[in-house]
């Protein structure tokens, strides 16, 4: 696929590129903590988005997307959000950088990758994150990652017009291959934790569903874990977030909550316990305790804080009753999306063949799978031109 990249930069623009890419992310355990000041466990994978790109003397960015077939161009002395909606993400990054006083000049980019759109791998901060990277190596600014990264934040922010939290961008440049990352999301402290799976994979199920719940009731969400907040903070002052909270907390005031309030804060308590007991989990080579977390990650995530779905729970059943899994999980926000499963590798294509056989027969939708490895985050890729 880079091979093709660059051979299409160099048949529209007709000089030598760049090339980089930035990869898209799972979140194994730690979902919907983020807004809450919590802990999350991402990790990059292989599916990848890739950048060739070059100066190109002029005040003008001439972007092609691959995928699409789709060219356009924009004067950069100009920047401001377009009616083309995948231009938004490389014009967002390239208004963050004129922000921090940063001169962008004229440049052609090709880009496109394997990705799969709209199953919650975050390809939107693949691009963002790969362009951040790539435009930082190619006019020497000496950014670091980290500001990049909240550029690249501030890109879908402000010109994707998605109030997203930090996670995606984060793990698509601090990658690290076969690590995940504990984030911080309250201090953005992070640390590596190794998973050594050799003998498993990491195993997206795609439902390809999307009910339209999914926006509303996330906010709903939000305001439900800040009611709870405002109870607690009467009586302890230190609370800022559900992150401050114990659950000895929650159970000592139960009676001064709404039943459906006091399930929303007690799932996020207890997801961010979850997170700090993987790690450790991680740290001990203990990869059957890690899947069992993952499990109790669902079924909160469908009894407590409901924002699963009949097709993801079917999905994350059938996975749990099978001896090929070690742990699985809705991902993302809910409402639909994938499911992320760990996966015995020498039961890898009974268990795919299971899971897509039953899904069919239940739903009537072909279940598209794809088999994940932990991959380093944003970085430059090496091209021969010689060949």
């Amino acid at each position: 696929m880079v091979q093709d990249i660059v051979a299409k930069f160099k048949e529209l623009y007709h000089h030598e590129p760049v090339v980089a890419r930035s990869p898209g992310r799972v979140n194994l355990i730690g979902e919907h903590t983020d807004y809450n000041e919590g802990f999350v466990l991402p990790a990059a994978i292989n599916k990848e988005i890739y950048f060739a790109l070059a100066p190109n003397g002029t005040q003008t960015m001439r972007a092609h997307a691959f995928d699409l077939e789709e060219s356009a161009e924009f004067d950069l002395n100009k920047v401001q959000r377009a009616d083309i909606g995948w231009a938004n993400y490389l014009l967002g990054v390239v208004a963050q950088l004129q922000k921090a006083g940063h001169e962008v000049k004229g440049f052609d980019v090709v880009f496109g990758g394997n990705i799969p759109i709209g199953a919650g791998l975050s390809s939107s901060a693949a691009v963002e994150c790969g362009l951040a990277y790539a435009l930082n190596y190619l006019f020497a600014y000496g950014i670091e990652r980290f500001d990049l990264v909240k550029m690249a934040q501030k890109a879908e922010h402000e010109y994707a017009l998605v109030m997203c939290g930090i996670m995606d961008q984060f793990a698509s440049m601090f990658g690290k291959r076969n690590h995940v990352v504990k984030l911080d999301c309250r201090s953005l402290e992070y640390q590596y934790y190794p998973l050594e799976i050799e003998d498993y994979r990491l195993v997206l199920c795609d439902t390809q569903v999307k009910h339209s719940l999914a926006s509303s009731e996330y906010n709903t969400r939000r305001q439900e874990c800040e009611r709870g907040v405002a109870i607690l903070r009467q009586h302890y002052p230190q609370v800022r977030s559900l992150r401050d909270v114990t659950l000895e907390m929650l159970t000592q005031h139960q009676a001064e909550f709404d039943p459906v309030v006091y399930r929303r804060c007690t799932y996020v308590v207890q997801e961010n316990l979850r997170v700090e007991e993987a790690c450790q989990d991680l740290e001990r080579g203990d990869l059957e305790a890690f899947g069992q977390k993952m499990f109790a990650s669902h079924q909160g995530l469908q009894h407590d804080y409901e924002v699963s779905c009949p097709e993801l729970d079917f999905l994350a059943d059938k996975a749990r009753a099978s001896d090929a899994v070690l742990g699985a999980r809705m991902m993302g926000g809910g409402f639909g999306g994938c499911t992320i499963n760990l996966v015995k590798l020498a039961q890898l294509d009974e268990f795919t063949q299971q899971m897509t056989e039953a899904y069919q027969q239940q739903y009537g939708i072909q279940l598209k799978t794809y088999v994940a490895e932990i991959v380093e985050g944003s970085s430059l890729v090496p091209i021969d031109f010689s060949k």
